[in-house]
């Protein structure tokens, strides 16, 4: 049974794993901030369903929970350096996932310093941490938005990602590197997860789907951004969960072949991986809303506009690293993925159609 921390664990992706460690097993601490970025009841019911009572939280406590015996809850803040540093000590973490971020491409045009103090401050105190209380693996959210300008398809770990195009994307790639440095320094064993599209139950309301099905259910128009001439790698959260915990198994390794000469960024003579988790498969964005109207049985109304600022026009997964050393890829069908999460809406929001 290993004791790990997930932060970001009211967060959709952080949610989701936290659930399927715990039915293993392992032993869990989740925090949180519970920022104000998208709905809190939506967090804290995400909580609840880990038997974390809302009225039990309290800053910088830790929170037991009535469901699993095996789970605790801490509001915390990653900026907090003094916190985290006395709940690495404390807990003695043999796995942390680093899920907690301030997250969204569009929103950090407009919200730079947000990206900054969360992406950046706060990964350096988890890097911190990790390096004066050891830790067996550290794995952390990356982003597919990382390939920024790249045209070549599919987008390989061992392709260079110098062209952000989003403030988000840039912080996704500086913890990469300051990753990679603490790993080289200090001998931590480091993976990098960029994630493609991630999509389910329990998902964020600023995600398209969900902005989607809102729109939908209300008979109000869907806006199509890009004329609808958009492509990405959808990739449902089953698939997400069951990569990322077979990736926590198995601790980054130096790669003694690495060369150097820019033919495998995607690893290091450090301890340190990069993994995509995408699909694989990309999905026309019209053809993403014709699931989603097939599992409304309702055809949306569309309003079509630009391309948004930091917005790319294609994502496509390589997952070649990930079939290799995992034998494991990513394969919901698309349709199965939007109807089940289209399930969980109308159940959620108690939406008659």
């Amino acid at each position: 049974m290993a004791r790990i921390l997930v932060t970001g664990a009211a967060g959709f992706i952080g949610f989701h794993l936290s659930k399927q460690l715990l039915k293993r097993g392992d032993k869990v601490i989740g925090l949180d901030n519970i920022s104000g970025y998208y709905d809190i009841s939506l967090k804290l019911d995400r909580l609840a369903e880990l038997g974390i009572d809302e009225h039990s939280i309290s800053e910088g406590q830790l929170s037991n929970s009535d469901t699993y015996d095996n789970f605790q809850f801490i509001k915390a803040d990653l900026k907090d350096k003094f916190t985290i540093d006395s709940l690495f000590e404390k807990q003695g973490f043999d796995i942390v996932v680093n899920l907690a971020a301030q997250a969204g491409v569009r929103y950090s045009v407009e919200n730079p310093q947000v990206y900054l103090d969360a992406n950046i401050q706060g990964f350096l105190n988890v890097l911190e941490a990790c390096r004066n209380h050891p830790v067996k693996h550290l794995v952390f959210a990356s982003s597919s938005s990382v390939y920024g300008a790249n045209t070549k398809m599919p987008f390989s770990v061992n392709d260079n990602v110098d062209h952000p195009l989003s403030l988000y994307a840039a912080t996704k790639k500086s913890n990469e590197l300051m990753a990679h440095s603490y790993s080289h320094l200090f001998k931590i064993p480091v993976t990098g997860l960029r994630f493609f599209t991630v999509y389910g139950p329990w998902g964020r309301p600023d995600m398209a789907l969900f902005l989607f099905a809102k729109a939908i259910s209300k008979n109000e128009p869907i806006k199509i951004f890009n004329n609808g001439d958009m492509s990405r790698d959808f990739t449902f959260i089953d698939d997400i969960i069951e990569a990322m915990i077979r990736v926590m198994d198995k601790p980054a390794a130096s790669n003694t072949n690495w060369a150097g000469d820019g033919s495998n960024i995607g690893s290091s003579t450090a301890p340190y991986k990069i993994y995509n988790i995408g699909n694989n498969s990309p999905v026309r964005l019209m053809d993403f809303i014709y699931s989603l109207e097939r599992a409304f049985k309702l055809e949306a109304k569309k309003e079509y506009f630009p391309i948004q600022p930091g917005d790319v026009e294609s994502t496509y997964a390589d997952v070649s690293e990930l079939i290799k050393e995992f034998d494991f890829k990513p394969s919901t069908d698309i349709d199965e993925g939007v109807k089940k999460f289209v399930d969980w809406y109308l159940k959620y929001y108690k939406v008659r159609m």
